[in-house]
């Protein structure tokens, strides 16, 4: 498997500007990233790789308008052995839930213990957004409640609410790579009650939910919010993340028009999620 390393120059020293970068990166491929310095470098399978697809996202960045790039082969290196020394080591979070891979071999023990093999940056817990839903499921009652995890990414939710007793259970993400790493991670945890369906909003017709998590991009949520009202039980929860403390204003006006009030949120890193309950 051929890797390409992109080496993208930043002006802007805002440390959430490399964060929101690497999440939309993420959306177009791009599986692991090293901040060096200046340069944000970020690995994606050479087949994968779209040039006029990265400057289309660069032109459109709002945070810093001088970004620039270039493009290296990366060395054929065990990329199982990169993510373990560099990218995914275990994490343990709210003192209740470890996540490790499966060429961990020395992890912390915990209440909640989650295998996941990534094939992504993102999902592992130790992004923000990640773990800001993660701490937002330990203290939430999911006891017999349906519940959707719309992004899914590599289940990791999803995963995580079936072990706190949430069911039924479906996964959706647009990214057939995504959907096929989360059927993956479903299986290593032993979690088939988790119904896995690759695709966007326009699935969101059939079922009903008690409970759903979303861990996407702002301007995403803003598009689809209306479409997670009508599909919310009333009473019924709604946990958002993927954005900054500056959007709640916008993500909470977007949510009041569905009747979606604003209940509690947390911050990492100014990422935040936010939970919003319909009653």
């Amino acid at each position: 498997m051929k890797f390409l390393e992109v080496h993208l120059n930043i002006p802007s020293k805002e440390a959430y500007v490399k964060d929101i970068l690497t999440a939309q990166m993420a959306e177009i491929g791009f599986e692991s990233f090293v901040d060096d310095a200046d340069e944000l470098i970020g690995y994606i399978q050479k087949e994968s790789f779209n040039s006029s697809e990265l400057q289309n996202l660069i032109d459109q960045f709002e945070y810093d308008k001088g970004i620039s790039f270039r493009i290296e082969e990366a060395e054929d290196k065990d990329w199982n052995e990169e993510w373990e020394k560099n990218f995914f080591q275990p994490i343990i979070i709210g003192n209740e839930c470890v996540i490790h891979s499966t060429f961990h071999k020395d992890y912390p023990k915990a209440k909640y213990n989650l295998l996941i093999d990534p094939k992504m940056a993102f999902g592992t817990g130790h992004h923000s957004t990640t773990s800001l839903m993660v701490r937002a499921i330990l203290s939430t009652n999911l006891m017999g409640k349906s519940l959707l995890d719309m992004g899914c990414g590599t289940a990791i939710l999803a995963i995580l609410a079936a072990k706190r007793g949430a069911s039924p259970i479906t996964a959706i993400d647009i990214d057939e790579w995504a959907y096929n790493n989360a059927v993956e991670n479903i299986r290593l945890n032993n979690e088939p009650q988790i119904n896995v369906q690759c695709g966007g909003a326009e699935l969101l017709n059939a079922n009903s939910y008690d409970v759903i998590l979303a861990n996407i991009n702002r301007n995403i949520l803003l598009n689809d919010i209306h479409q997670y009202a009508k599909v919310l039980n009333t009473p019924g929860t709604l946990i958002l993340s993927g954005f900054y403390e500056s959007d709640i204003c916008l993500i909470e006006e977007e949510c009041n028009k569905y009747g979606l009030i604003k209940k509690s949120y947390e911050m990492d890193n100014n990422w935040v999620a936010v939970q919003f309950t319909k009653n």
